[in-house]
């Protein structure tokens, strides 16, 4: 048994690509259900899905690689060819060091950002829901959070971030002069957005609201930051109202289309509108990034305006990925003593039978009347033979170099104590 972690993100991936294959918290449990009967003999596996990430861990053998390509490639709609060009596989030990590295942020848009944490224990969370994770995958998600958190508790890896959010709101500072007079929009009640949200509340504009699907967790949302809470049949009509619109949702199609920004554009009088689409697929239509006065950011732009912090985080960032490996070779070390378990099991099951024959043989000449001693010396020649019947078989019938290196192992597993 073996681990290996398929997928593709923000460095190997476009946005529009990576928006194919975005699975919602629904899709998972019955995803992960196609996956399992796509591959020989229902493997553990588990699907984390993000802005940033498709990525589907296995633990099976590496001969259903192939098959968990032809069934990703399937689940987005695109040749098997054209998801290898932008996909990645690791296997082993450079899977668990990749789970590791997403787990502490290593491998985020925004190095060392907190928030795919709790996205990995929600993709854990689904797997166990669905029957999917099994002792290898649950150890290796275990180890992840246990390395992340060390990561996040002994070094400043996230100490000197810019997140997504702050950025979203120091670009929005840039266009307008005064955040204060400004009127945002937020839609969807997630994560992403409630920490959008928190980072532009600290600015107190004019007015903010929430658009939710769902309309009772967008005035929770609301009421936390004392905003209004909208329908989401309402966004279009009025979205002319708000200068600046973050967006968030697991929708499957744009929920902002072009022809609804050119209308608002009109009622403002073309004064300008600051996007962000957070969302994977998309929730603004890309065709809107085109019109004079929107200033409209992608996830992956937005990323791009996220600066580092020189030699600090250098220093962080080496003494997390030391953590890291120190938590490969753990995982390692245990998968490989996972491996022996059918082979002790084995060797126990046959020790077993081996005792039971010699005590039958000791009780039968017991009852014929034979002395302890005798019977003793019997069971104890009985066992050793049957103990060192194969290992003698197998030294005689070998020869040269094999019956040389057959010998050292047989001097290290009878002759330990004996050896000078």
């Amino acid at each position: 048994m073996s681990v290996f972690a398929l997928g593709l993100n923000h460095n190997t991936a476009p946005l529009d690509l990576r928006g194919r294959f975005a699975f919602t918290l629904e899709q998972l449990a019955p995803s992960l259900t196609g996956l399992r009967q796509k591959l020989p003999g229902a493997p553990e596996a588990a699907i984390l899905s993000t802005c940033n990430r498709t990525e589907v861990y296995v633990a099976a053998p590496s001969a259903q690689v192939q098959p968990a390509i032809a069934w990703l490639a399937q689940a987005g709609g695109v040749e098997a060819g054209a998801l290898r060009e932008h996909a990645y596989v690791m296997q082993g030990s450079a899977a668990a060091r990749h789970a590791f590295r997403v787990a502490s942020g290593l491998d985020s848009m925004v190095l060392g950002e907190p928030q795919i944490l709790g996205q990995m224990k929600q993709a854990v969370k689904e797997a166990e829901a669905a029957g999917a994770l099994g002792t290898t995958l649950h150890q290796l998600f275990q180890r992840s959070f246990s390395v992340a958190k060390e990561v996040r508790s002994s070094t400043e890896i996230g100490a000197h971030s810019i997140s997504m959010a702050a950025a979203a709101v120091r670009l929005a500072g840039q266009l307008f002069e005064d955040l204060a007079q400004t009127r945002v929009l937020f839609v969807g009640a997630g994560e992403m957005i409630e920490l959008t949200a928190t980072h532009f509340a600290a600015r107190t504009p004019r007015h903010m609201a929430v658009a939710n699907r769902t309309l009772e967790r967008g005035e929770k949302l609301a009421i936390r930051f004392g905003a209004e809470a909208l329908r989401l049949s309402d966004l279009t009509e009025r979205l002319h109202e708000f200068d600046i619109v973050v967006s968030c949702t697991a929708s499957s199609l744009p929920l902002i289309g072009l022809g609804a920004v050119e209308r608002a554009l009109k009622k403002r009088k073309h004064r300008p509108m600051f996007m962000v689409d957070l969302a994977v697929p998309r929730d603004i239509e890309p065709e809107v990034a085109q019109l004079s006065d929107v200033y409209l950011y992608t996830v992956d732009e937005l990323a791009q305006q996220v600066q580092t912090a020189g030699e600090k985080r250098q220093a962080a960032v080496e003494q997390a990925e030391a953590i890291v490996e120190t938590g490969v070779q753990s995982f390692m070390h245990w998968l490989d003593q996972r491996h022996t378990v059918p082979l002790i099991q084995a060797l126990h099951a046959q020790a077993d039978d081996w005792r039971a024959l010699e005590m039958a043989r000791a009780r039968k000449l017991l009852a014929k009347g034979a002395g302890v001693d005798e019977v003793l010396d019997a069971l104890s020649k009985g066992l050793t033979q049957k103990l060192l019947h194969g290992t003698l078989a197998e030294l005689n019938a070998s020869e040269g170099e094999q019956r040389l290196q057959l010998a050292q192992t047989v001097s290290r597993l009878f002759l330990r104590g004996k050896q000078s």
